[in-house]
């Protein structure tokens, strides 16, 4: 900025202040503003700099006003007349566009008398005067007569053409420069003036080659921006030449004559006249673009887009529609293409070639230009249209409220009818909107075809102060244009490429309807069990009209099929009916399954394979938003568990609130371990180890919970300290869906404690534990399982370290040495726990092994366990936890190489089946086949096991026999349909080697 040398005057500081630049410059061009016309005095020209200082570049408007008021005195009246107007709307135009546009300043130049056409008085006469009827007049041309000749062709018709098409653009661009049009009616406005323009250059075209003119019909159809009514004031005009014959006219001659007529209006409206030029016509979105005919008859069309037409050609005729010309053949002609637009989405691969498309635009961006586009680039305005078009394209063939050629018309009607969240179109909106004004005042400046941010501050200023930033002009549009681009990628990338489009626009249009006939029909063919019921359940989920029967509409006919994949699709339908039931009224709910369509399929596949995790997201529906990522599904860790349980706990004095608030996290663990391991993303370890996990956090927020509760009780701290272990399967972290918790309760009074007292509160804590985390809720219950401690039933619920230490040293059998191989600290104190595992391991470690008569009693007892535990009726090759080849026989092989060689094999002193295992393979106490078949075996009954439950409901050790069940069984572990008896013929085989090496190894 060009600053006043010397002392700065009293004008020159006012002038710097409102923005102008050159001061010394604007000081010589105020002087010839006084001296053009004297009227002009300080009152008025106080004014005149005000309104000069609103300016997009105050400078550039000055000069313009200089040279409008030496264009002769008609001009100085008119300016007189807009200073003087009381209430400045005439003068605020006529700077604006002197300031904003250095091609409309000349063309105000040139003719000056259009300055009229700003003024107030003449809106109600443009806004109710069709522009065809202007231009038409312009050329000489009888507005109501197509027939008319009387037209002034060449280049004086050419330059009235183009001087009557100025005269409306200045009308129109001085009322968006002051804010008074929104971007919208501007854009349809220019559309409207390009309709009147081709009409013109057409009356133009036909007197200049007049013996065509009586040959054909024709019809112009515009297509693109101009054809959405979203044209910009410097594009080329998208069309197509539609032709049909005259009477008795053959159609080769037809066709010439309409080819000779269509390009002489492509040159009528782009040739270059000192009147300037209005814009190219752009022909190339016809069939084979620019070597295919320049214009065709509609059985032409039709012909190509029935055999041949790519995928863009359908998005592009989106927007088609009859601008000038025969308007009875172009209508017809757009509502004969009109059903390969709405049926492209059937077209194999249609999402992915839009797709591929758009990345295709993006990819020829120039390198230089990437950061400054802003059409074409990441976050621009193709972003926002491409969306659009293809959620219209997709949803708008079964949708008729969608078939809009306007992106923003068409963005609204996405959100009403719930295809788009209403906040992500909001932003759409607006983003779109203001990337559409700052194309306008770009193209505006110097009337020409641009997309490109100005890289130089005076133009990123005069941009800015365009779209009214004023302070910070070029930082204040940097930080605005950033963040709209920002959001513009963020909602392309999440509705472009939502998976659900590819779902729905496979479907037939008959099924992605879902009239009560397609579906009844669908049902049947995708292995619905009771289509009628079904039915039931759809109508209850679509009818009516409001936004939520409107989502479900475009979910159903695809999640239907989703359900079909999975073993119980009815089963699946009626858990999404309860879970929209219970969370319908929800805004997040629909909201995350249509714009995250993989939470939806993920819904799908967990309510169509399993009651267990249907149960549990029935009693907190809102745990579906689980499902919305990987991340979601991965399980918590003990120590985050415990921290969340605590803390809630701690929120509440009564304690069964507080128990309620513990197992309401649980049940919201077990239904993610649940989903993850539905959907493949947890293996048979994590599961175990995940189950464990959040059953050791529950026991101990139960402990902290029960003895706060006793101490109120007894309104004294506890005089012990108690420690819960963790025994069987829950001591080896390899829980499963069913399991108990089988535990051990130990306490060690405090110094100078009442042994009798505290033996009593310990036993009231444990009591109290158990009975808090097993009282009916609609939580699942955890069951606390305390048969492993010594003495089983018969012996003390509780008992000190002293005596347990009494017991193993005197009375300890071998059975109960097997059992605490798996005990482990689970909850309580530490410090306990650590002095109980230094009890136990001498027992379950024996330091000499085990003697020869041990070993025999280790092999009764299984063999005993084999033939009274076994459900009599049971089949002994598909039981999984007690029949050949299962979980018994594998880690009791395991743990008698435990028990005999624990103590000099520090590796065998774990509490895990597989990693005991492999310490016995690493010792050579076992060969790596036969631990790799026993492995096997184990991991596929557990595998087994747990897929029985999640099918049923309800835990059981046996394959079921109810033929859909075990299909189901079959599907959850991993085997595709029709494979159910490969299940059962690999589980017997897997188990019947296990069965040998069990023979060989453990029974010798």
């Amino acid at each position: 900025m060009t600053q006043p040398t010397g002392r700065t005057s009293t004008l020159a500081g006012r002038l710097v202040r409102l923005g102008f630049a050159d001061v010394a410059r604007v000081e010589d061009l105020l002087a010839d503003l006084q001296r053009l016309d004297p009227s002009l005095d300080d009152a008025a020209g106080e004014g005149l700099l005000d309104t000069l200082g609103d300016a997009a570049d105050p400078d550039l408007a000055l000069a313009g006003l200089v040279r409008v008021l030496e264009a002769g005195p008609l001009a100085r009246r008119f300016v007189r007349d807009a200073v003087a107007e009381e209430s400045g709307t005439w003068l605020r135009r006529l700077v604006a566009v002197l300031g904003g546009s250095l091609a409309l300043g000349e063309h105000l130049a040139r003719h000056p008398d259009q300055v009229r056409v700003l003024a107030p008085d003449e809106d109600a006469a443009l806004d109710g005067r069709d522009p065809r009827e202007d231009l038409l007049r312009a050329v000489g041309a009888d507005p109501w007569d197509p027939q008319s000749r009387a037209v002034r062709t060449g280049a004086a018709g050419r330059d009235a053409l183009r001087v009557a098409y100025r005269r409306r653009v200045l009308a129109l661009a001085a009322r968006d420069l002051v804010g008074e049009l929104g971007v919208e009616h501007v854009a349809a406005g220019l559309a409207a003036l390009a309709d009147a323009a081709l009409e013109a250059a057409l009356r133009i075209a036909m007197a200049e080659h007049e013996p065509a003119a009586d040959q054909v019909r024709l019809a112009i159809v515009a297509m693109g921006k101009c054809g959405g009514r979203e044209l910009n004031y410097v594009s080329d005009v998208d069309v197509l030449f539609v032709a049909e014959p005259a009477d008795r006219v053959e159609e080769t001659a037809a066709l010439a004559a309409a080819t000779r007529l269509s390009t002489a209006v492509m040159q009528v409206c782009s040739a270059h006249t000192p009147e300037g030029v209005i814009w190219p016509v752009d022909a190339n979105l016809r069939p084979e673009g620019r070597q295919g005919a320049l214009v065709r008859t509609p059985a032409s069309y039709l012909a190509y887009y029935e055999r041949w037409a790519s995928t863009w050609e359908f998005q592009a005729l989106l927007k088609a529609r009859p601008a000038a010309g025969d308007r009875e053949l172009g209508t017809r002609f757009v509502d004969d293409v009109a059903p390969f637009v709405w049926g492209a989405a059937a077209r194999p691969h249609f999402v992915e070639d839009v797709q591929a498309m758009r990345r295709r635009v993006e990819e020829h961006v120039p390198a230089g230009q990437a950061q400054r586009q802003i059409k074409l680039g990441r976050g621009g305005l193709r972003d926002v249209e491409f969306a659009v078009q293809l959620l219209q394209l997709v949803h708008g063939r079964t949708d008729v409220f969608l078939r809009s050629a306007s992106t923003l018309e068409a963005l609204e009607q996405l959100s009403t009818r719930g295809y788009v969240g209403r906040d992500d179109a909001a932003e759409l909106d607006r983003a779109y909107r203001f990337l559409r004004s700052m194309e306008h005042r770009l193209q505006l400046f110097r009337m020409q075809r641009t997309h490109v941010v100005p890289d130089d501050e005076p133009g990123m200023r005069r941009l800015a102060r365009s779209l009214g930033f004023r302070e910070q002009p070029v930082e204040d549009l940097t930080r605005t244009w950033s963040r709209h681009a920002r959001e513009v990628r963020r909602l392309h990338e999440k509705l472009f490429y939502r998976p659900l489009l590819n779902a729905v626009a496979r479907l037939p249009a008959e099924e992605a309807r879902l009239t009560p006939e397609a579906a009844e029909q669908r049902l049947e063919a995708l292995g619905y069990a009771d289509p009628e019921r079904a039915l039931r359940h759809i109508e209850a989920l679509t009818s009516g009209v409001s936004r939520r029967a409107a989502i479900q509409q475009t979910l159903l006919p695809v999640m239907l099929a989703w359900f079909a994949d999975h073993p119980n699709p009815d089963a699946g339908l009626l858990g999404f009916r309860q879970v929209s039931d219970a969370l319908g009224s929800t805004p997040w709910y629909l909201r995350l399954l249509r714009d995250q369509s993989v939470t939806a399929e993920r819904l799908a596949a967990v309510l169509a394979s399993s009651r267990y995790a249907s149960d549990l997201l029935l009693r907190a529906p809102e745990a579906v938003q689980l499902l919305a990522s990987d991340e979601e599904l991965t399980p918590r860790s003990r120590e985050v568990l415990g921290s969340e349980m605590l803390a809630l706990a701690g929120r509440y004095t009564d304690q069964v609130e507080a128990i309620t608030a513990v197992r309401g996290v649980r049940r919201r663990e077990l239904f993610r371990i649940a989903c993850a391991d539905l959907l493949g993303l947890l293996d048979v370890k994590g599961v175990g180890d995940a189950l464990s996990d959040v059953t050791a956090a529950a026991l101990d927020a139960g402990l902290r919970i029960a003895t706060r509760a006793i101490e109120a009780e007894r309104r004294t701290p506890l005089p012990t300290r108690v420690l819960v272990v963790a025994m069987g399967r829950f001591g080896g972290h390899e829980l499963g869906y069913g399991s108990d918790a089988d535990v051990m309760f130990v306490h060690d009074p405090r110094p100078g404690a009442d042994e009798r007292d505290a033996q009593t509160a310990a036993h009231a804590v444990a009591e109290e534990m158990r009975r808090l985390l097993a009282i009916p809720t609609t939580d699942p219950p955890l069951v606390v399982d305390t048969n492993l401690r010594p003495e089983g039933r018969n012996g003390p619920l509780v008992r000190t370290l002293a005596s347990y230490a009494a017991y193993y040293a005197r009375w300890s059998l071998v059975w109960e040495a097997q059992a605490l191989l798996r005990a482990e600290p689970a909850a309580g104190d530490a410090d306990l726990g650590q002095q109980f595992v230094h009890l136990v391991d001498p027992v379950r470690y024996p330091p000499a092994g085990l003697t020869e008569a041990d070993v025999r009693e280790v092999r009764r007892i299984k063999a005993r366990v084999e033939g009274e535990r076994l459900p009599r009726a049971a089949d002994a090759t598909l039981h999984t936890k007690l029949g050949r080849g299962g979980l018994a026989d594998v880690e009791w092989t395991i743990q008698l190489l435990q028990l005999r060689h624990g103590a000099d094999v520090p590796a065998l002193r774990t509490t895990r089946t597989l990693q005991a295992l492999a310490a016995g393979v690493a010792a050579g106490l076992m060969t790596p086949e036969d631990a790799s078949v026993l492995a096997h075996a184990w991991e596929t009954a557990t595998s087994v096991r747990n897929a029985i439950t999640l099918v049923r409901g309800r835990a059981s050790d046996t394959l079921p026999s109810d033929v859909r069940e075990l299909a189901a069984v079959a599907r959850v572990v991993g085997y595709s349909p029709g494979r159910t008896g490969d299940l059962v013929e690999d589980y017997r085989r897997t188990t019947r080697r296990a069965r040998a090496v069990v023979e060989r190894v453990f029974y010798a």
